[in-house]
C-alpha cells in the first residue's frame, strides 16, 4: 500500500523496477533501495529462475520445428509471433536438408531486431526504436535436417 507508483515503470530498455533498476541488472544488489524512499527492493526480485523441462523424447519433430533463445536485445522489440514470423519465412525459402538454413534465421533476426541506423538512431521497419542492446540468438533445431522423428 505504500508504493506510489507501478511495480515495472516504463517500457523496454527503460523499464526499470519500482522506477529504479533494470530487472536483470538487480540481482545479488541486496541493499538497493527504491529511489526517493526507504523501500528495499530485493523481495521484488528473486535469482530463482523460472525453469520448465521439454521431454523431447515425447513429441515428433520435424525440420521446421526450432528452438530460439534470444538476449533481451532480440525480446525488448520483438515478439514471440513476430519472432516466429521470422522463422517459418526464412526456413521455408530453404531446402529442409540444408544445415545453413538455422544460422539464416538468427541473422535475420538480429537484423531486424537492430534495425536500420539513421539520424535518429536505430529504427526498425515500422519506425520504431529498433535494440540498442547486443543482440545474440541461437536457433536450435529440435528434429534435425531430414528428421521427421
Amino acid at each position: 500500500d505504500d508504493l506510489k507508483f507501478p511495480l515495472i515503470f516504463g517500457e523496454g530498455k527503460k523499464a526499470r523496477m519500482m522506477a529504479t533498476i533494470g530487472v536483470t541488472r538487480g540481482l545479488g544488489d541486496h541493499d538497493l533501495k527504491v529511489f526517493s524512499s526507504n523501500i528495499h527492493i530485493k523481495p521484488f526480485l528473486s535469482c530463482f529462475p523460472e525453469v520448465r523441462v521439454y521431454d523431447l523424447t515425447q513429441y515428433e519433430h520435424c525440420p521446421d520445428d526450432v528452438l530460439v533463445l534470444g538476449t533481451d536485445g532480440l525480446w525488448d522489440v520483438t515478439n514471440d509471433k513476430e519472432v516466429a514470423g521470422v522463422v517459418m519465412e526464412v526456413l521455408t525459402s530453404y531446402e529442409p536438408n540444408d544445415p545453413c538454413r538455422y544460422t539464416m534465421v538468427a541473422q535475420e533476426l538480429v537484423v531486424r531486431s537492430r534495425g536500420v541506423l539513421k539520424e535518429r538512431g536505430w529504427r526498425l521497419a515500422n519506425d520504431k526504436l529498433g535494440s540498442g542492446d547486443d543482440i545474440s540468438v541461437f536457433v536450435i533445431p529440435l528434429g534435425g535436417p531430414g528428421n521427421y522423428t
